[in-house]
Order: C-alpha cells, then structure tokens, then sequence
C-alpha cells in the first residue's frame, strides 16, 4: 500500500512538472510574440499612410542629391502640375534631387505648413501669412499672384437680397471648385452667417463661372455667385448684381528665401506663370509676376492690387 501511495505521488509530482513547464514556455511565447508585435507596431508609421493621400514627388535629373523642394497648394491640381513643371526645370535639377507637392482644402492645412515654415513654395492667403508673420520669421517673399476682386450674387431679373426670406426656395448656382472664393467659400460663408442649414438651400454646382452664367441665362437657376466681368454686359444687368465681399485679396504664392536664392526664384516664377496658362478658370489664368527677372538679377516690382 505504501509502494502504490509513493508512486502516485510521484506520478502526480511528474505531471505538475510537467505542466508547469508547458504553462512557463507559453509565457515566454507570449512575451516573445508582444516584443516582436511592439517593434512591428513602432515602426508602422513609416508608411505614412496620410502623406501619401495628400501628396505627390517627382525626381529630378539630379537623382543623387538628397535636397528636396517642397511645395505647398490648396489644389491637388496645381500641386501635381507645378511639381512636375519643376522636376524638368534645370534650374530647379541644379538644386534639388526631388520636387514633392502637398496639398489641402482646408485652412488649417496652409497653416500648420506656414507655421512651421515646412514649404519652399506655398500658395495662401496673405491674411494666413500675416498672422504668423511668416514673411518676417521664414521670410517668405510673394513671388506672383492673382487680381484682388469682388464678389457678388448675380440675378437675371432682379436685383438679389442678402436676407433668409429672400434667399429661402431660390435656385442659386455654386462653383464645385471648394478654393473658389467668389464661387464656393464666400457664399457658403454667407449662407451660414443667415442661419441656413446644408438641406434648405437649393443649390446646383457648375464645374466653371462660364457655365454658372450659362446656367442663368437659360433660367436654370435665380442666383449665381461670381465675379462681374466687362463681358457680362452683354448678358445681365449691372443692375442686377450685390456685392457679397467688397476687395477680396487674390492669393499669392510665396517662396522661402533664408538665402539670396534669386536663380531658384525666377525659375518658380517662370513656371507657375507656365501652369497658370493651363488653368481652366478664367481667374487663374491671369497670374501677376513680382520680380522681374533677367541676366544681372532680379528685381521686386511689388504686388499689384486691383478692384
């Protein structure tokens, strides 16, 4: 009887052992696993999963320099076209490896950009780069720009009021272009200041200012919103139209120049006069230079303002 008590327990002991072996190796495993797992997780960033939504690159023909110019535009249009304009730039080739063009629609986008000073080149709002006294800080000098303007709600028939009675059931044509000011934000901007919601307005959005006119000369829609250009003349009334926000600034490009960097500037100059040719809004496509450029330098000529 004590013999078979004695194996028993001996038996018994070997059992725990020998579980207690498995249960320390499945902790070790599981130690091993969450490293391995903490190391895979840190280093996950380095995809930059949200640079890539909002960005693109392009090489120059000098592959083996590591510099690259960094460009900053509310339009993911612009940032593709001027990146690539510059990429064959030899100028640019000169400098810089890499060209890469970020883009974002909202202000905030623009502003953690200026902020830090992360652009060479950026498209803004000088209001955006006065806050920050960016042109002081980075010294961001403005390279080219567009026109200052009004902008207005424009009728076919009558004069258009600014007021929630007048405005509530009206067809009012949008430009789908969300960095439009004249066709996009200033409106919107109004519409939410008279208390509007998103489902009360009656809203048809138009890809360009020409088809918005086409749309209110065919009695489409009651209302656009715009820019009064000399050729409107001949199809609606001057009589007809009510500032929505008088003087508007043009946006601006500015370049970062911490050095006397005159050859890089006149080349961005160069080609975002280029890509501004190409643009399919009749605004865009009127670029003003500030520098005027040539063999022995160049010189500021200042920002132009018009009405």
């Amino acid at each position: 009887m004590g013999v078979l008590l004695g194996d028993s327990f001996l038996n018994l002991k070997n059992y725990i052992n020998r579980n207690i072996s498995y249960v320390i190796c499945f902790c070790i495993l599981l130690i091993v696993t969450w490293i391995l797992g903490g190391v895979s997780t840190e280093q996950k960033p380095l995809a930059f999963p949200v640079l890539i939504n909002t960005s693109m690159q392009c090489l120059t023909s000098a592959k083996g320099n590591k510099d690259q110019l960094i460009i900053f535009t509310p339009s993911k249009q612009d940032a593709n076209s001027l990146s690539l304009k510059l990429c064959e730039d030899a100028t640019v080739a000169r400098q810089f490896g890499k060209v890469v063009g970020y883009w974002g629609y909202k202000p905030a986008d623009s502003v953690e950009f200026i902020g830090k000073g992360i652009a060479d080149l950026i498209m803004a709002k000088n209001n955006i780069m006065d806050a920050f006294t960016a042109e002081f800080t980075y010294n961001y000098q403005p390279v080219a720009g567009f026109a200052d303007y009004t902008a207005f709600f424009i009728s076919a028939k009558e004069k258009p009021q600014i007021n929630k009675q007048y405005l509530l059931g009206k067809k009012i044509g949008l430009l789908d272009y969300p960095t439009s000011r004249s066709g996009h934000i200033l409106p919107k901007q109004t519409f939410k200041k008279l208390g509007f919601s998103a489902d009360e307005l009656n809203i048809t959005y138009a890809s360009s200012h020409d088809e918005l006119r086409t749309l209110l000369a065919n009695g489409e829609v009651d209302i656009i919103s715009s820019y009064w250009k000399d050729s409107d003349n001949a199809l609606f009334s001057k009589n007809y139209i009510t500032p929505i926000n008088r003087q508007v600034t043009g946006t601006r490009w500015y370049l970062k120049m911490q050095q006397n960097n005159i050859d890089l500037l006149c080349a961005v100059q160069k080609n975002i006069q280029a890509m501004s040719k190409e643009q399919p809004l009749h605004y865009y496509q009127n670029v003003q230079t500030y520098w005027q450029c040539n063999e022995q330098g160049a010189e500021f000529l200042g920002e132009v303002h018009n009405d």
